[in-house]
């Protein structure tokens, strides 16, 4: 038997790129560089410590003191999976609020999880009133709420700061998925009422995807331990065996808040360089500052909006409910979407997004998040998009973006 003849390509070289998208974007310098630091083992006294700070760092980017706050090794659906399959029984009721592509994944992932699923739709565009989830609420009888944050396929951010008070007011758990805003937005899950929230790195925290923060309640923690069984190669006597044990194992949070405890019992090897990655985004966010970060992007994506309006696009949606961080705008008629997406990364090397559903071909999504939150990213970007219009016979004011945009950073 020969083997088969194999072509071994060179290192990896990826070429530069400005991801000025929805996401995922360009990571902050610091968090590369931390990510290629050696390993050690994840019993080593360093990875505990690690792991310790950086819960610490999480509890102060979430503002909470909740005891449980942590990583979920994996994607950003890691985290929203871990939630919903460890505090949803099959049978539960749960009621999630759509108002864009993500709160359609939030629902089919609590129906993986065999709960009874119940969904209100907003237009693609808006965000609901608090009485409209109220409503609903007390219709359905949920044991949880699950709703998006900010839909980075709309770009819209949905107020959480009554839903709180809502949700405890029926006797009702709830999560949300800040994926798209945590670190860009304000995010308050103490005042707000959070039980549990999760979110990624690859947006406004900076990073690359891969590593999922999660925070939870008491109260939350409560629902996970009810649940708890430990598997059976580290099980010890005494130890908690639920009949109604969560229907993952990777994804068991009562597991995982054991290996990240006192106890450190295993579950899974630590994805060590995604622990460093995450751990700088949260310290790179606190150096300069929770407010003040969200106060950068709220100046970039006043910027480009002001950028993307100046020449001559329509945005999409209700800008007041805007996120800070992504703006959708309607692309001109007779401009080939894609194409013109396509030629702005080939020519200049700047990424954007296009979108899904209803919206897929008719809007662009242009991110201003992380270390792209900046004047020089948001200005370049105009710069291309300018040309790119052009190219495509679209009549624009020349430098018309790039003025718009200055103004703003110059504060007139």
């Amino acid at each position: 038997m020969t083997n088969p003849t194999v072509r071994i390509p060179g290192p990896i070289d990826p070429p530069a790129r400005l991801l000025m998208g929805p996401g995922p974007i360009s990571a902050y310098p610091s968090v590369l560089t931390a990510m290629s630091a050696p390993l050690v083992g994840q019993y080593d006294p360093f990875m505990t410590q690690t792991m310790t700070e950086t819960q610490e760092l999480y509890r102060a980017v979430w503002n909470t003191r909740n005891d449980a706050t942590l990583l979920v090794d994996g994607t950003s659906r890691a985290g929203i999976e871990a939630a919903i399959i460890s505090l949803v029984r099959p049978g539960d009721r749960v009621l999630v609020p759509v108002f864009g592509r993500f709160g359609h994944l939030l629902a089919e992932i609590a129906e993986r999880a065999l709960a009874e699923v119940h969904t209100i739709e907003a237009e693609w565009g808006q965000v609901f009133p608090p009485t409209a989830i109220e409503e609903a609420v007390v219709r359905v009888k949920p044991t949880l709420l699950a709703l998006v944050q900010g839909d980075t396929s709309t770009t819209m951010n949905q107020p959480l700061d009554e839903i709180g008070a809502i949700c405890a007011k029926h006797g009702v758990l709830f999560y949300s998925d800040a994926t798209a805003s945590l670190g860009g937005n304000e995010f308050d899950a103490d005042d707000w009422g959070l039980d549990a929230a999760t979110a990624g790195l690859q947006k406004c925290l900076g990073g690359p995807s891969g590593s999922a923060p999660i925070t939870l309640s008491e109260r939350a923690v409560e629902v996970v331990r009810s649940r708890a069984r430990i598997e059976a190669g580290i099980r010890e006597p005494g130890d908690p065996a639920a009949t109604d044990f969560v229907r993952s194992n990777y994804f068991d949070l009562g597991m995982i808040l054991d290996y990240w405890g006192p106890r450190r019992l295993n579950h899974h090897t630590e994805a060590t360089s995604m622990l460093y990655g995450a751990r700088e985004c949260a310290r790179v966010l606190l150096t300069e500052g929770r407010d003040e970060v969200i106060a950068r992007h709220r100046l970039s994506g006043a910027a480009m909006l002001a950028g993307v309006r100046a020449l001559g696009l329509t945005v999409f949606g209700d800008v007041a409910h805007k996120m800070n961080n992504v703006v959708a705008v309607e692309i001109p008629e007779g401009v080939p979407g894609d194409e013109a997406r396509a030629a702005l990364l080939a020519d200049f090397g700047i990424e954007i997004g296009t979108s899904f559903g209803p919206l897929h071909g008719r809007v662009w999504r242009i991110g201003t998040m992380g270390y792209n939150a900046r004047q020089d990213a948001v200005l370049t970007t105009l710069a291309a998009l300018e040309a790119v219009l052009r190219r495509y016979g679209v009549a624009v004011p020349v430098a018309g973006g790039v003025e718009a945009a200055a103004d703003v950073y110059r504060g007139r």
